[in-house]
């Protein structure tokens, strides 16, 4: 973790030095060509004519640029185009027809270099195996042929085959592919009816004489065949999308689809870093399981001493009766016959020989099941409270970044004659929430099973942080922008803040969307690494060298010094109207951003 992971938040200058800062203002990199006519203070109007002529778009571009070296997103056209250029290859390379290579790649599961090996080894064995005959047979000329299969008779036109001396009549070819396109993508390899041969049927016959629907069918699975077969792609697991996802890199798996869906391409679970497939494989597994259930029901329920049923009490009598046909009445302390119960074992409300029992050890392992159990539940209840309420945060911010591009960009514009274009910084302030959502989500399965305790304590540390930073840059996004809003597209805008309030607001949103970032990227880094810096005696590494960045115990100090400084006087501590960084007492400028307290 590099030491701007403390979420301190930049100044005006450090951001607009800041490669990875979003907009930066024109003004200052004009080399003086930009200046108003005037050379005095900038008015409203050059705020808006000029500090929004930023690098648009720069953090975007890079995205793309990213992603599309790590992995490409296919829509249908471009599947079927791909297709089209490997059936047109290997045709060309074989001097074979279009449809015959077709069916060679689907066999080889469009594997190009194994297909051409395997059939300039043994190109008949491979003709065999698939299906494709050297040379077909043809009685169009024969006045009448006989239907293989209803053994009625009908003229050439009226009659097919795949090539082989095998005729059917088209009804029974329709009936024929029918079934076979119900039975599923194995249609693909459909051969001719006659037991005893192998010909292909091709994708031409299909065409020719199925059905409507069933030709629908067959060029689905057709489809669905050139991605399923390629270890390389794989569908999209949003409801509803049909494009396909091909990875070309061996690194980070995360992905995005066209269709916004951000999953795992490795287990096509939603994006789930830091957290390893396998640990969010047995996190969705408990989340959806009965063992919570039982854990439960073993901390809150005893079981029958008579049917074992797991009774839960719900009243102050410790006179149970359980539900019929059992009817058995029982003490809910001791478990005992309730006939046994008295005044002299301590009434309906106490058990002396529960306790007198419990004294000599006869309820501890009991007890200790019971116990653990809770304990267990508990822990469980607090990870995953915080996992789905992150969940929940996360959902709602994809409802309020829709609401931002559909309504609150043009009534911006409306009020300060700002383009949308040059708005952006508040869709990538949303982007950046619910992207440290989803992994402030995980963070907490991650947390749920890390089993060492001096890296769980740094851990949860650094998820507080975390936390804290992203809560501030929610907070700015979801609360700060409403200021600037109109109520209605009618209301008179004469009551509104500044041209130059609305700039200063940019800049911090701007600034702390770069911050959450850099603090978020850097947290998924330190996580995937396990938490190397941590040694088992909970002291941090040293630093590699003067360059590197500052070390996990390095931070943990100057946290507990930060802590040091505010504890006595966290009554009197004042946040900074800028970047909402909370400063003690003694200064009088933001130990964060410089600006003055007044």
């Amino acid at each position: 973790m590099s030491s701007d992971s403390e979420m301190p938040i930049p100044s005006d200058e450090e951001m607009a030095d800041d490669e990875d800062y979003y907009y930066s203002d024109e003004a200052e990199g004009d080399d003086g060509d930009g200046s108003s006519a005037g050379g005095g203070g900038s008015s409203d109007e050059d705020l808006l004519s000029g500090d929004y002529e930023g690098r648009e778009a720069e953090g975007s571009d890079e995205a793309v640029s990213r992603r599309e070296q790590r992995y490409i997103v296919l829509s249908e056209k471009d599947i079927v185009e791909r297709q089209e250029e490997d059936m047109t290859k290997v045709s060309a390379l074989l001097f074979i027809s279009r449809e015959e290579a077709g069916a060679l790649l689907h066999h080889y599961r469009w594997n190009i270099s194994k297909l051409t090996d395997e059939w300039f080894s043994d190109e008949e064995k491979v003709r065999d195996i698939v299906g494709l005959l050297v040379n077909g047979n043809d009685f169009h000329n024969s006045r009448k042929l006989t239907c293989g299969i209803c053994f009625e008779g009908y003229s050439p036109d009226m009659m097919s085959s795949t090539g082989c001396a095998h005729f059917y009549c088209h009804e029974c070819w329709e009936g024929y592919i029918s079934a076979a396109v119900s039975q599923g993508p194995g249609c693909l390899s459909l051969r001719c009816p006659d037991p005893s041969c192998s010909s292909m049927v091709f994708q031409r016959m299909i065409n020719k004489l199925a059905k409507h629907g069933d030709k629908e069918k067959y060029a689905r699975f057709a489809l669905r065949a050139y991605v399923e077969g390629n270890k390389k792609t794989k569908w999209c697991p949003a409801p509803d999308c049909t494009c396909a996802v091909e990875f070309v890199s061996d690194v980070n798996f995360d992905v995005s689809c066209n269709c916004k869906f951000s999953f795992c391409w490795n287990c096509t679970e939603e994006a789930h870093r830091p957290v390893d497939c396998e640990t969010v494989s047995k996190w969705i597994l408990k989340n959806s399981a009965e063992s919570e259930n039982m854990n439960w029901i073993l901390a809150n329920s005893k079981p029958c001493p008579k049917c074992q049923r797991p009774i839960e009490k719900h009243q102050g009598c410790m006179h149970m009766t359980c539900t019929p046909p059992c009817k058995f009445e029982f003490c809910w302390l001791c478990l005992g016959s309730w006939q046994e119960h008295g005044e002299r074992t301590g009434g309906f409300y106490a058990c002396n020989r529960y306790e007198a029992a419990r004294q000599e050890g006869a309820y501890d392992e009991a007890e200790a099941r019971r116990e653990r159990a809770k304990h267990s539940l508990e822990r469980y209840m607090h990870y995953y409270e915080r996992w789905s309420s992150n969940q929940a945060s996360r959902q709602k911010a994809q409802a309020d970044l829709i609401k931002t591009e559909k309504e609150q960009l043009a009534k911006l514009t409306d009020v300060y004659g700002i383009p949308e274009t040059q708005l952006k910084f508040i869709i990538e302030a949303w982007s950046q929430i619910i992207e440290c959502r989803r992994v402030l989500k995980f963070t907490y399965a991650y947390g749920y099973y890390l089993e060492d305790k001096v890296k769980s304590g740094f851990f949860e540390y650094l998820q507080g942080e975390a936390e804290s930073g992203l809560e501030r840059l929610h907070q700015c996004a979801e609360k700060e922008l409403q200021v600037f809003l109109p109520f209605s597209k009618h209301e008179n805008i004469g009551g509104h803040p500044s041209a130059a309030e609305f700039s200063e607001f940019r800049v911090k949103l701007a600034g702390l969307t770069s911050v959450t970032r850099n603090y978020f990227e850097n947290l998924v880094q330190a996580l995937e690494a396990g938490l190397e810096d941590i040694t088992a005696t909970g002291e941090a590494a040293t630093t590699s060298n003067a360059t590197t960045s500052k070390k996990a115990g390095t931070k943990v100090k100057a946290a507990k010094k930060q802590q040091s400084r505010t504890s006595d006087h966290s009554d009197d501590a004042w946040p900074c109207e800028r970047c909402t960084f909370l400063n003690p007492p003694s200064v009088d400028a933001c130990t964060a951003c410089d600006k003055s307290r007044h």
